[in-house]
């Protein structure tokens, strides 16, 4: 008897591999804010120009995105991933050779190229189509989640291997990690759930019919500041908590930890806060099964608003550090399950993965604003307020954008 969508199970082939590879890319992705620093002394570089890099990748990442999510849908997700694996680990190993400025902002490019094919266009894609109705909001959690988990060990692991190797050395063994997690990609065989509208509809057709739609404008720019705000942590909160966190107690819980520096405390904020986002991330997948997800992602970005605005009028000190870490993890990628289902909600499965490619350019623009301008505005400045309130005011603005979005599936129109 053919097992039904209902029965179908949770946890399959697909959704594993799919967390290997996900979780591996995202490690390496979270360290870059390690390197902030050692890059920057090494050779003498002003802030502003390894955050342009990071800023760089993270744009590339964006326009990377749409064309890996339509080469999977045109010649296959496997490809596409062995594809972002390749260009991946070549930008890792070139940049370990850069010497300029100039350098590691042009092979940033190819890292975030690599990003895009091993990342959340492609894998949410695939595992969307592999879940049943009935899994397919947990589903996307899970895959999301396994990025938090790369997170997780992402940065301290690059602090642990720079405290026995040079970060050239480092780069390199983090392209040998990305290629290993080809190893799971024969897991990645996915079947192609749609109705008979989307497979009678073309691309050209789906992309017209998402742009005439107002609710996916609503999108596109509601997911600027998700964007925004986690690359600007990534890439700069380790150097902030290093330069303006107050002083660990040498006799206090984290010092008892081995934690007695406060550039370890960076690093182990952005693992706290790929921790923290396992639980948020799945708690919102849970709850987009059963609520409206455009309320949900209006909630998000509002909660992140106040805890922003809480944490920089408030002293900066190491358990604030811990207490910010915690609960903006819990709302980190709590918006991705959420806002891939709104799509695969409203526009179907069939381009799901070049729409929501679409859709995460806007997030990548916010990227890349908010990593250039973290460096710029620090070299200004000397410290990274401004550039935090500016964070705050885009949540709040993609907090009311979400609200006009028409939640509802729209009838699909073929060729």
């Amino acid at each position: 008897m053919p097992q039904t969508a209902a029965r179908a199970p949770l946890m399959t082939p697909v959704l594993i591999g799919g967390c290997i590879i996900i979780m591996i890319s995202f490690a390496i992705r979270a360290s870059f804010g390690v390197f902030q620093i050692p890059i920057a002394e090494e050779f003498g570089w002003l802030r502003a120009e390894f955050s342009l890099a990071i800023a760089i990748q993270n744009l590339a990442w964006g326009i990377g995105q749409p064309i890996f999510g339509a080469i999977a849908e045109r010649f296959g997700d496997r490809r596409a991933i062995f594809m972002g694996a390749l260009i991946y680990a070549a930008g890792l190993v070139l940049s370990s050779f850069a010497v300029t400025p100039g350098a590691h902002q042009m092979l940033e490019i190819l890292v975030g190229f690599g990003v895009a094919g091993t990342g959340f266009g492609v894998i949410l894609a695939v595992v969307g189509r592999a879940a049943s109705d009935e899994n397919r909001s947990l589903a996307l959690g899970i895959a999301t989640a396994a990025g938090s988990a790369g997170q997780v060990f992402g940065a301290p692991l690059a602090e642990i291997l720079l405290s026995f190797y040079s970060w050239q050395s480092v780069f390199v063994i983090f392209a040998a990690m990305i290629l290993l997690s080809l190893f799971a990609l024969p897991m990645m065989r996915s079947p192609a759930p749609a109705s008979r509208a989307e497979l009678e509809q073309s691309m050209g057709a789906a992309l017209k019919q998402a742009f005439r739609d107002p609710s996916f404008t609503l999108i596109f720019l509601g997911f600027f500041s998700c964007g925004y705000q986690l690359a600007f942590v990534t890439a700069h909160f380790p150097a902030m908590v290093t330069e303006m966190c107050g002083p660990i107690n040498p006799d206090g819980m984290l010092a008892a930890f081995g934690i007695t520096t406060t550039s370890a405390l960076g690093a182990v904020a952005i693992s706290l806060i790929g921790l923290a986002n396992i639980a948020g991330t799945l708690a919102a997948a849970w709850l987009g099964k059963r609520y409206s997800k455009k309320y949900l992602l209006a909630s998000i970005y509002m909660a992140r608003t106040v805890v922003a605005a809480a944490f920089i009028l408030s002293p900066i000190t190491p358990a604030s550090v811990l207490v910010f870490s915690i609960v903006m993890g819990a709302l980190w990628l709590a918006t991705v399950p959420l806002t891939s289902g709104l799509i695969a909600h409203i526009y179907g499965l069939r381009y799901m993965g070049t729409l929501y490619g679409i859709v995460f350019f806007s997030h990548q623009l916010g990227s890349f604003l908010g990593v250039w301008l973290g460096g710029a505005l620090y070299d200004l400045h000397g410290d990274y307020t401004l550039v935090w309130w500016v964070g705050v005011g885009v949540g709040l603005f993609s907090a009311i954008v979400h609200l006009p979005v028409q939640e509802r599936a729209l009838n699909l129109r073929p060729a």
